[in-house]
C-alpha cells in the first residue's frame, strides 16, 4: 500500500510520484450508478478488464432512488404496442425544442438514432417493460410503463414535433429506480467486472503527457493506487451536495428545501477533472420540480407576483417549476374554484380562500386589480375553448366562476417541508464531453484517458428537461464512454 496515513489530497497526482500500483485494469469505473454499471457492462463486452469503484457499499447511488423512467422513442416496441407512432426524426425535433436553451445537437441526434437500440440493450441485461400506457403525464404509480413525461402533448412541443409518449418505466408496482439498478448491477456483477466499494475516489493520476492513466482512492483508511490502462470513467454524479458549488454556479437551487440526490453527489469527480484540466459547461443549468402533479389542477391558472400568467399549465411540471423559479424569481401562486379544487399531490392545501377575485388579489398582496383582470381575461376565452396567450389544452380550459376562490401558495420564499409543498431539484451542469464520452478541455481537446457520462457531465438536458432524462442519458451514454474506453490503446 502506498501510505497508512490519510493526508490532504492533492488535486491531481503525477504519474511519476507513484512508486507502485496497488490494482490495475484496463477501464478504472469511478462510480456504480446507472450510467457507471452501464459503463463498466459495455467496457467488458467490448473485451476490456473493467473495475469498478464505488464510495459507497454498494451500486445504486442517485439512480436507484429515482422513479425509474427512461427517456426513449422513435419507435420502441412499447410505442408500438400501445398505438403510438414515433421516429427518430420526431424524437430529435422534440428534444431539440425542449432541452434548450444551446441543446448539444450530436448527443441528441445519436441519442435519438440508437433510442431503440438502447431499449433492447436494456431487456437484453434484464430490464423488464410492460406494453402498457400511463395517461396521467407524470410516473405511473401502477406498473403501467409508457407515459408522457415533457409536455410532448402541449404547446409549444406539439406544434414542434409530432407528439408521442416517451417515458419508459420498468415494470413494477411504485417506482422503479430500484429495479433499474438491481437488473444493471446484477448484469454487471455476471458480466465479470470486478468492484471495490468503499472506495471513495479522491484524484486522477496523469502522466507527463497530460494523459490520465490512474485513480487516487481511499478504502480502508488507506490510499490505494490504481492504474487505468486504456482510460478512466467519471460517473459520480453532479454536485447538488455541494452547497459551496451550488451557490457560486445556481444559487436559487440552494433555497430549494429538497435536493435530489445522494451524498456523493458533491461534485468531487467533476472537480477532480477540472484538476486534470477539463472544461466544465452549463454549470448555471438545474432541474427544478414543484409538485403540482392531479390533471385536474391544470384547469387553474398559474400567475407571478404581479398577478400575471406565465405559461400554459398543461405543460410538464418540471418545465412549470423551473419557469416559475428561475424566471418568476420563485414568485408563484396556483389560482383555482371550488370546482376546480383538490389537494396537489403531495396534500397541499390552499393558503387562501376568499369569495371574490377581489378579495382572493388583496389576501394575496398582488397588485390592485392584477388577478381581477388576468382571471376575466382568461374565462371570457376559456367559454370559448381558447387559450390566446398560451394555448393551453382546450379540453382543460374552464372559467374560474364558482366561487369561493383559492390560492396555493407555491413561493419560494414560503416552502416549508412540514407544512407546504416544496420546490426540488438537482445540478445539469457538467464536464464537457463528446457523444462518445470523451472528455474535453477548454480548447475542445481531448484529455487522453479521461471519460465521463451521467449528472458528471452536461447531457441531453442542457437546460430544458424532461422525466426519464436523466436515467435514459446516463445509461445511454454510459455504455458510449465504456465501449471507447475500452477500445482505446492501453499505456
Amino acid at each position: 500500500m502506498a501510505t497508512t496515513k490519510r493526508t490532504r489530497p492533492s488535486a491531481v497526482r503525477n504519474a511519476r510520484n507513484v512508486g507502485r500500483w496497488d490494482l490495475e485494469a484496463d477501464v478504472v469505473v469511478v462510480g456504480y450508478g446507472c450510467a457507471g454499471a452501464s459503463a463498466a457492462i459495455e467496457a467488458v463486452e467490448a473485451g476490456a478488464d473493467t473495475l469498478i469503484v464505488e464510495r459507497a457499499s454498494g451500486g445504486g447511488g442517485t439512480s436507484a432512488n429515482a422513479g425509474g423512467l427512461l427517456y426513449m422513442g422513435g419507435g420502441t416496441p412499447v410505442q408500438r404496442a400501445c398505438g403510438f407512432e414515433d421516429t427518430p426524426e420526431e424524437m430529435f425535433k422534440f428534444l431539440m425544442a425542449a432541452c434548450g436553451p444551446d441543446p448539444d445537437a450530436a448527443k441528441i441526434r445519436v441519442y435519438c438514432d440508437d433510442s431503440v437500440a438502447h431499449f433492447h440493450w436494456l431487456v437484453a441485461h434484464g430490464v423488464p417493460f410492460k406494453n402498457s400506457f400511463y395517461p396521467e403525464p407524470w410516473e405511473p404509480p401502477t406498473d403501467d410503463c409508457l407515459t408522457y413525461s415533457g409536455g410532448e402533448n402541449g404547446y409549444p412541443f406539439n406544434r414542434i414535433a409530432k407528439p408521442a409518449p416517451r417515458a419508459h418505466k420498468p415494470q413494477c408496482v411504485g417506482s422503479a429506480g430500484g429495479l433499474l439498478m438491481q437488473k444493471l448491477t446484477a448484469a454487471a456483477d455476471g458480466s465479470g467486472a470486478r468492484i471495490e466499494c468503499d472506495a471513495r475516489c479522491e484524484a486522477l493520476v496523469v502522466d507527463d503527457a497530460r494523459r490520465v492513466v490512474g485513480v487516487v482512492v481511499w478504502q480502508d483508511r488507506t490510499e490505494r493506487l490504481v492504474r487505468a490502462r486504456r482510460g478512466v470513467i467519471l460517473t459520480a454524479g453532479g454536485f447538488v451536495n455541494n452547497p459551496e458549488m451550488v451557490q457560486r454556479h445556481v444559487p436559487l437551487l440552494a433555497r430549494c428545501a429538497v435536493k435530489t440526490g445522494t451524498e456523493t453527489d458533491d461534485g468531487r469527480a467533476i472537480r477532480m477533472a477540472m484538476s486534470a484540466g477539463a472544461d466544465v459547461i452549463r454549470m448555471h443549468a438545474a432541474e427544478v420540480a414543484y409538485p403540482l402533479a392531479p390533471h385536474r389542477l391544470m384547469r387553474g391558472i398559474l400567475v407571478n407576483r404581479y398577478g400575471q400568467r406565465f405559461i400554459n399549465e398543461d405543460t410538464y411540471f418540471g418545465r412549470l417549476a423551473q419557469e416559475g423559479l428561475f424566471r418568476q424569481d420563485g414568485e408563484m401562486f396556483l389560482i383555482v374554484d371550488t370546482a376546480i379544487y383538490e389537494p396537489t399531490a403531495f396534500g397541499m392545501q390552499a393558503a387562501f380562500v376568499e369569495e371574490s377575485m377581489a378579495a382572493l388579489e388583496r389576501a394575496i398582496g398582488l397588485p390592485t386589480e392584477s388577478l381581477q383582470a388576468a382571471v376575466a381575461y382568461y374565462n371570457r376565452f376559456a367559454a370559448r375553448g381558447e387559450d390566446p396567450l398560451f394555448h393551453k389544452t382546450a379540453t382543460l380550459l374552464q372559467p374560474l366562476s364558482t366561487p369561493p376562490y383559492a390560492a396555493f401558495d407555491c413561493r419560494l420564499s414560503t416552502q416549508d417541508v412540514s407544512v407546504n409543498a416544496t420546490f426540488s431539484g438537482f445540478t445539469l451542469g457538467g464536464l464537457h464531453t463528446l457523444p462518445t464520452g470523451e472528455v474535453l478541455d477548454p480548447d475542445g481537446q481531448i484529455i487522453p484517458g479521461l471519460y465521463a457520462a451521467g449528472r458528471t457531465t452536461s447531457g441531453v438536458a442542457a437546460g430544458g428537461y424532461c422525466s426519464g432524462l436523466s436515467l435514459g442519458d446516463g445509461t445511454f451514454f454510459g455504455r458510449k464512454a465504456g465501449r471507447s474506453a475500452a477500445m482505446a490503446p492501453a499505456v
